[in-house]
């Protein structure tokens, strides 16, 4: 951790980020960071509850002069997307995040920051422990596993929490304040590997897709970013039509909730082949380098000598595997025809993985419209039956609709305007928040939603703008001070 960071303002804001930098919150695996919270309640003499799915619950009293003030809600979640690049050594069951200046930014060292949420929970201790921040009664609300399937927001119940006015400190564009957002659901396809024995006389090869931004699925999915798995079932597709090549490994992607970075296949070829694929392969990166030199300028494409792998795909399926992921949608789907620059439905090919049994593909949809989110999802299902597949949809989660007449949302921007001399913006958001659920089981909460500014959130990338979490942190306390 360089100097910097130590003198960064507000101290108790940025003290709390860097401790929970130090705590292992892998999705499903947030016990360490549950349990430091738990103790920081103690420390500080706090009501502090942990309910069955394991979300944490903390309440502090009204400060004094706002003890008649109504109820407010801080709600983060725990866990953080764990991605890294492949030439970086972590263990993000283990290994503290290592966070340095560069700039205006604070990044990590070869992995996900965990801004999202890291920077909400550090606001909400922050505010918990000081002694000089005015408010009414204080709920903190701090979710298990947002980002691989919402559960602890799933596992809410009626009546833990005493509020009715909710704060979720989630968002990742400062000067922006969303009152809605998209649902979501994925779709998962699964088919078992049918292999064969080496053709006579192959050599094998190796090829290497990296250095692709990478991001959140969905407030990235419109920015014309490379998707890993796409691009590299290009070049097998073509290779395969024209080189004979025979498929032995495919595995691109990681996470449902983020846009592929890095993609690896293993093939062989027949060294009569080899001299024209190669000229291909130099032709395919030269193709890619022109058509992505804006959004993705550090595109690398690699061809090497690799092992003989022990058996490749039957040609029967890999031709089917090759012809569905071209076939599968990937992108905006439609534009929103009410609110002027927003993505209404989008889809995710997240991932394809190989093990010795099965190859599995991940994809995930988003839409602000119900019915358009299981169309899209139908959607992508069809491209795998054709393959025979097995396809799986997951029960999904609900969009958050906005309140345009929300009390919240007018003292949020009221605020904003006293302290920046600039109005917000009133937006919906295309990413997943939690608000759609709390809102299914609390009807009639009033919610808003803001934080600072992320780029690159969900990969290596990502980074976290230092005078916007000022802005973030000064505009949460105004609200809260007027609530």
């Amino acid at each position: 951790m360089n100097k910097e960071i130590h003198q960064l303002q507000p101290e108790r804001l940025w003290h709390c980020f860097f401790e929970i930098c130090k705590i292992p919150r892998p999705s499903k695996r947030e016990e360490k960071i549950a349990a430091y919270i738990s103790e920081f309640a103690a420390k500080h003499k706090l009501d502090c509850k942990i309910d069955e799915a394991g979300n944490v619950l903390i309440r502090k009293p009204a400060t004094s002069g706002y003890e008649k003030r109504r109820g407010v809600i801080l709600q983060s979640h725990l866990d953080m997307v764990c991605e890294k690049n492949s030439d970086t050594i972590h263990d993000f069951d283990k290994d503290p995040i290592l966070p340095w200046i560069d700039g205006n930014w604070v990044k990590a060292k070869g992995t996900t920051l965990g801004a999202d949420d890291g920077i909400g929970i550090a606001a909400t201790l922050a505010i918990l422990e000081a002694e000089d921040i005015p408010h009414g009664p204080l709920e903190a609300l701090f979710t298990m596993d947002e980002e691989t399937g919402l559960t602890g927001a799933f596992a809410l119940k009626p009546g833990q929490l005493e509020g009715r006015i909710l704060l979720n400190l989630d968002s990742e564009d400062e000067g922006q304040l969303f009152i809605g957002c998209a649902g979501g659901k994925d779709t998962v396809a699964t088919m078992s590997i049918e292999t064969d024995e080496v053709p006579a006389g192959h050599v094998a090869y190796k090829a290497s897709l990296t250095g692709l931004k990478g991001g959140h699925s969905g407030d990235d999915i419109n920015k014309g970013l490379g998707n890993a798995v796409k691009l590299m079932n290009r070049f097998l597709w073509n290779a395969s039509a024209t080189f004979e090549i025979a498929l032995a490994d495919f595995n691109a992607g990681n996470l449902r909730n983020a846009l592929a970075r890095e993609a690896f296949a293993v093939f062989t070829v027949h060294p009569d082949n080899l001299k024209a694929l190669i000229e291909y392969s130099e032709m395919f990166f030269t193709d890619l380098k022109g058509e992505l030199h804006v959004t993705e300028p550090d595109i690398l494409f690699v061809m090497e000598p690799a092992a003989i792998p022990e058996q490749v795909l039957t040609s029967a399926l890999q031709a089917d595997l090759l012809d569905a992921l071209y076939a599968c949608p990937h992108g905006v789907i439609a534009m929103s025809r009410e609110i002027p620059d927003f993505v209404e439905t989008s889809t995710n090919l997240a991932s394809v993985k190989f093990n010795e049994k099965k190859i599995l593909i991940t994809t995930s949809q988003r839409s602000s419209v119900e019915s358009s989110k299981k169309d899209v999802a139908d959607m992508v299902a069809s491209v795998f039956y054709l393959m025979q597949a097995d396809v799986e949809h997951s029960s999904g989660y609900p969009g958050w609709k906005p309140n345009p007449d929300s009390e919240v949302l007018r003292i949020s921007v009221e605020a904003y305007r006293k302290l920046f001399s600039q109005e917000p913006q009133v937006l919906a958001i295309h990413a997943g928040l939690e608000c759609g659920l709390v809102g299914a089981i609390y009807p009639g909460m009033d919610m808003v939603s803001f934080g600072p500014t992320i780029k690159g959130a969900h990969s290596p990338d990502e980074r976290l703008d230092i005078p916007s979490t000022v802005k973030f942190w000064e505009l949460t306390l105004e609200v809260l001070k007027n609530i």
